[in-house]
Order: structure tokens, then C-alpha cells, then sequence
């Protein structure tokens, strides 16, 4: 009873956090989706994540601004079996909304369909971007921000753009589905060996976007991060990484205590350094006291 409860409660702050959502679209809408998916039914496991995702949706989170925005696509880490869509989800999107950053969050195929989570992130990009002017975002400062494996996701997006990962469907697909910067926290699955050589789907080239990275050394997937940034240094592509002793894997945004918990503020920094922002810089040091 006392687990049922819980997972109620879960359910109810999940939807409570996505009621502040511009607006809800399906990926693929009026198009043939392509590659595969599961034909199990979609619903959600004990900590209210979704599960059996064969429906890919964007959902979008404008940030106020008179003046086009920068924006962030958004992608939960899981594992690609579940998709973590509160503490690497609901809370990212309000946390770059405070920045003064549109966020738009993917929900991408699972279970165990990476090629299916690359179609539909590779798609997203391009429906970001031919939607920049109605969503009041500057089409020239569009990033993706991933969590474990949505950070995998996330660099494999960054650096395979040259890659088709479908046959074209309409106009939207001319479009370039290259991110103009990428944030992967936590990542995982980027590396091949002990030698720190980077996965082969994730060709980092010198026209690979620059990359801010974050990882703590107690986290099993740290060689993730090792191997990005020594391939990201080989191709010379500008690349941010910032490690810690502590942090282990996941928690989001929510940590409280470790050092780790800054990576938030030293993102914003980043991304507003470089590609700037209609609103100033806005973490305070003295609210983590």
C-alpha cells in the first residue's frame, strides 16, 4: 500500500510539473515514422518514468523573452529502457527556463531501439529549428543537453549529423539536424575500450559543436567523458569538461551537498559565455549555502 501510494504521489508531481507546457507534439505527426518500435503499451514504472515509449513526442517550454531565445533540446537519461523524465526532465526544463532558455524535451523511442532514439532526436533537431520563428528561439543557437543515455544520445546527435539516419520524408528533413552546441552530464556508452577510444557511432570531427561535459570519477560510466574529451581534443573541437571527485550517477539537478551539485551554474555560464542570452546571469552562489 505504502509503495502504491508513493508511485500515486509520483504520478501526480509528474503531471503537476508538465502542466506548465506550451505545447505537446508527436515527432513523427502526419508522417510515416521510421525504423521500428515496441508494441508493448506505453505506461510508467514504479517511480513514475515512462516505459515502452513507441510514440516519440516534443514537449515545449518557452521562455519569456521579447527577443528570440536560445533553446535547448532536451534528453532524459534511462538507460534507453525508461526514460527519467522528472529529475532529468520536468526540472531541467525549469531550471533553463530560469536561464532565460527555451527548453524542448524529447521523449524518444524505448526500449533498446537506439537507432529508433537517433532517428527521432535527428528529426527533433530539424522540427526545432523550422520552428524557430513561431517559437520565438534564434535558429542559430539551438543546443542539446543529455543525461546518461540521453547523453550518449545527445553526442551522437552532435557528431553523426552527416549521417542520415533515415531517408528523407518532406522539407523539414533539409534541414540540418546538427546542434550548434551540446551538454552531455553524466553521459554514458561513448567508450570502446580501456584505452578511452571513443564508440564508433559518435565520429567526433572538427565540425563537431563545442561540448560542455560533467562527471564525477565515482561513476561507473566515467570513462564516458575520458573518452569524449580526448576525441574532442584530437579533432580540436572546443569542449568544456568539469570533474569531480564525487557525484556518482544520476540526481539530476538535485544535489545538494557534493561539490556536484554547481554543474548547473557552471552550464549556464558556459552556454550564455558563448552563445549569450536575453537575460542576465542568474545563479546565486549564497542560495546554496
Amino acid at each position: 500500500m505504502k509503495k502504491l501510494i508513493l508511485s500515486m504521489f509520483m504520478v501526480s508531481a509528474l503531471f503537476a510539473d508538465l502542466s506548465a507546457q506550451d505545447l505537446v507534439m508527436k515527432v513523427w505527426e502526419g508522417v510515416k515514422m521510421p525504423g521500428t518500435a515496441t508494441d508493448v503499451p506505453q505506461s510508467l514504472n514504479k517511480y513514475g518514468e515512462p516505459i515502452n515509449i513507441s510514440t516519440p513526442t516534443l514537449s515545449l517550454y518557452k521562455a519569456k523573452s521579447d527577443k528570440p531565445t536560445i533553446a535547448v533540446l532536451v534528453c532524459p537519461g534511462g538507460g534507453y529502457r525508461n526514460m527519467c523524465i522528472i529529475h532529468e526532465g520536468s526540472e531541467i526544463v525549469k531550471w533553463l527556463n530560469s536561464c532565460g532558455i527555451t527548453a524542448v524535451m524529447l521523449q524518444y523511442r524505448t526500449p533498446d531501439n537506439r537507432m529508433g532514439a537517433f532517428q527521432d532526436a535527428q528529426r527533433a533537431m530539424r522540427i526545432i529549428r523550422s520552428k524557430a520563428k513561431e517559437w520565438n528561439i534564434d535558429p542559430s543557437k539551438i543546443g542539446m543537453l543529455g543525461f546518461s543515455a540521453g547523453g550518449h544520445l545527445t553526442a551522437r546527435t552532435a557528431t553523426a549529423f552527416k549521417q542520415n539516419s533515415y531517408e528523407p520524408i518532406d522539407a523539414t528533413d533539409k534541414i540540418s539536424p546538427r546542434p550548434d552546441f551540446a551538454v552531455l552530464v553524466y553521459p554514458a556508452y561513448l567508450s570502446a575500450d580501456k584505452d578511452f577510444s571513443i564508440v564508433p557511432e559518435t565520429p567526433v570531427s572538427a565540425d563537431t559543436p563545442p561540448v560542455f561535459i560533467t562527471q564525477a570519477l565515482d561513476d561507473p560510466y566515467v570513462d564516458a567523458a575520458f573518452a569524449f574529451i580526448l576525441a574532442a581534443k584530437r579533432a580540436g573541437v572546443k569542449a568544456d569538461m568539469h570533474l569531480y571527485a564525487e557525484g556518482k550517477h544520476g540526481k539530476g539537478v538535485r544535489r545538494t551537498e557534493e561539490p556536484m551539485r554547481d554543474w548547473p551554474m557552471l552550464c549556464e555560464e558556459w552556454i550564455k559565455f558563448y552563445f549569450g542570452s536575453p537575460m542576465p546571469f542568474t545563479y546565486d552562489k549564497t542560495e546554496r549555502k
